[in-house]
């Protein structure tokens, strides 16, 4: 995988000039970004990657999502603690991401959950995350039978017997010249999935493409990936209205 100088060679991407068509809401201990369409009893929680949740780019897929019909909430999973930042020095990723486990999430999910049942009036809740949400994503579709559809957008993926018995119907996305997964890792994945999953599941694999290109890739100014990032967003909101 990658090596210990770079453990996770993540580019944080184009540069998008993007404010955001929501609000910046507070729930209970975190904050969240929330853009709401006209009316809607549907819901996705948009997990963000190492960048943190003010990363225009996620937003710009949070403001996608509502545009499709969707209630979509961004919430800071960091909870107040500083994201990624494309200046820190790659040698100590491991001790950042310490207190910041994809994986410790629950109390984070459970309030957000409560606020899009109890405040919004949803009734139907999805997930979809990238890279670090991609994991987080992963772990929520294992752990929670209410959750209809997760979207795992190249979430590193982490071999133990506990990781493929999904609860709800997941799409995984992932890109051909990923630097972070390698392809072992994913047919590996594809394949405990088959042995052990009883849930609906897609693993499909982008080709030519890298770690981050479904949001932090503009379709405007790389027109040799424009198809592929399209095409990757299409499948994202296919599965999400196929189990919505």
């Amino acid at each position: 995988m990658a090596n210990e100088a770079k453990p996770c060679p993540c580019d944080i991407g184009d540069k998008i000039d993007y404010g955001g068509l929501g609000e910046e809401v507070q729930i209970e201990h975190i904050k969240a970004y929330v853009v709401k369409p006209p009316a809607s009893e549907k819901a996705i929680v948009v997990i963000q990657d190492i960048y943190g949740w003010q990363l225009p780019n996620t937003r710009y897929m949070a403001d996608m999502l509502s545009a499709n019909g969707y209630i979509a909430i961004c919430p800071d999973f960091f909870v107040g603690k500083e994201p990624w930042s494309p200046s820190h020095d790659w040698s100590t990723f491991q001790q950042w991401l310490e207190d910041k486990k994809p994986t410790d999430i629950k109390k984070e999910v459970d309030v957000v959950l409560k606020y899009l049942k109890e405040q919004c009036g949803v009734k139907h809740i999805g997930v979809v995350g990238f890279c670090w949400g991609g994991v987080a994503t992963h772990y929520i579709a294992l752990q929670y039978q209410e959750i209809k559809a997760g979207v795992s957008v190249y979430g590193i993926v982490r071999e133990r017997e506990d990781r493929f018995d999904l609860k709800s119907p997941t799409l995984f996305i992932f890109a051909e010249n990923d630097a972070v997964i390698p392809l072992d890792q994913v047919t590996t994945l594809e394949a405990r999935l088959k042995e052990k999953c009883t849930a609906d599941f897609q693993v499909k694999i982008f080709p030519k493409q890298t770690h981050g290109f479904v949001h932090r890739k503009r379709e405007d100014i790389n027109p040799d990936d424009k198809s592929y990032i399209e095409e990757a967003r299409r499948d994202m909101i296919n599965w999400l209205n196929k189990y919505m």
